[in-house]
């Protein structure tokens, strides 16, 4: 058999541009989580999958600049969601490639982007999404720079809403099924609280 081609550079992006609502509008991917930010959990986990990391940051920019990466705010304003955040890291990336993941995951996949880039090649489409068992993660996605234009225009017309604006791409969902639990993310509080007394493993 052929040898496999090369896997192609990516570079990653963190969102960490919201607002925080739920988690009493203060930066999620600042509050600590055993010790270190939750963003310093996912960057450890993430950025051994990709070839050059970006954070997507609205707030506390220094803060977020202090981890070694580059730190871009969205390009467009009011706080518009992942959307927007992944508009801003497809205008900023070195690499034809683009995967994001939020900032509050920390127990991501290590096997993220493997398995993303594995389903986006063979089916030869635009953009894949994680899933597990009926649910979508679509903040956990590999797509092309070559979606850049069709974002902006939706963004720039008002679109926010993930699932509308891939409707119209050739979408490829991977299942992880067997790793369910590295998509819990920490949304409240509570839910910190309670993470940092039994951490996923």
């Amino acid at each position: 058999m052929p040898a496999a081609l090369p896997r192609p550079s990516i570079t990653g992006v963190i969102l960490a541009g919201g607002q925080g609502r739920r988690m009493g509008h203060v930066d999620k991917g600042l509050q600590r989580l055993d010790g270190k930010p939750m963003v310093q959990w996912v960057l450890e986990r993430f950025a051994p999958q990709v070839d050059e990391v970006i954070i997507n940051a609205n707030q506390n920019v220094a803060q977020y600049q202090t981890l070694g990466h580059k730190v871009v705010p969205d390009a467009i304003g009011g706080f518009a969601g992942p959307l927007a955040g992944l508009h801003r890291g497809l205008s900023a990336a070195t690499h034809e490639l683009v995967a994001t993941v939020p900032c509050d995951s920390p127990f991501l996949p290590l096997d993220l982007i493997a398995r993303l880039y594995g389903a986006l090649s063979t089916n030869q489409a635009e953009l894949a999404v994680a899933r597990t068992g009926d649910q979508p993660h679509p903040v956990f996605c590999l797509t092309h720079k070559s979606v850049l234009p069709g974002l902006t225009t939706f963004l720039e017309s008002g679109g926010r809403k993930i699932d509308t604006w891939y409707a119209a791409l050739k979408v490829v969902e991977v299942r992880f099924d067997d790793e369910a639990a590295a998509f819990s993310n920490i949304n409240t509080p509570d839910e910190l609280r309670q993470m940092q007394r039994s951490p996923a493993q």
